[in-house]
């Protein structure tokens, strides 16, 4: 991952541990994987709850191939069966920004620290 990369402590820092994302992922239908070649090479989050997309990763090498796009799909359908306004949370400046308004998020609001929060609605 070029963009995100956060460490353990920082992440611990924002509440988000092992302990925590195993909780999510034992309460609800919260993530999904891409595999190719027996190994993951990408994932989703999403926080149900909240309706916010808490994470989508693919690694480097497999960018471009539609895997992201597969798995924000994924993601978002499961927060649009509960909510009709669904966020998240990524740098202004980064690629993730351009990738999810591609898929066609939007309302940007600055959040600080040079974040935004971007909104879908459903469709």
């Amino acid at each position: 991952m070029s963009e995100n990369a956060a460490s353990r402590a920082e992440l611990a820092a924002m509440g988000i541990t092992e302990a925590s994302v195993a909780a999510m992922i034992a309460t609800d239908r919260c993530a999904w994987v891409a595999v190719a070649d027996e190994a993951i090479i990408g994932f989703s989050m999403i926080d149900a709850e909240e309706g916010a997309l808490f994470a989508a990763f693919v690694l480097p090498g497999h960018e471009g191939l539609g895997v992201g796009r597969r798995l924000v799909a994924e993601a978002e359908a499961q927060l649009f069966a509960r909510h009709a306004v669904i966020w998240l949370e990524t740098a202004q400046a980064s690629r993730a920004a351009g990738f999810y308004r591609h898929l066609g998020w939007g309302n940007a609001q600055e959040i600080g620290g040079g974040d935004i929060r971007l909104e879908k609605r459903r469709p």
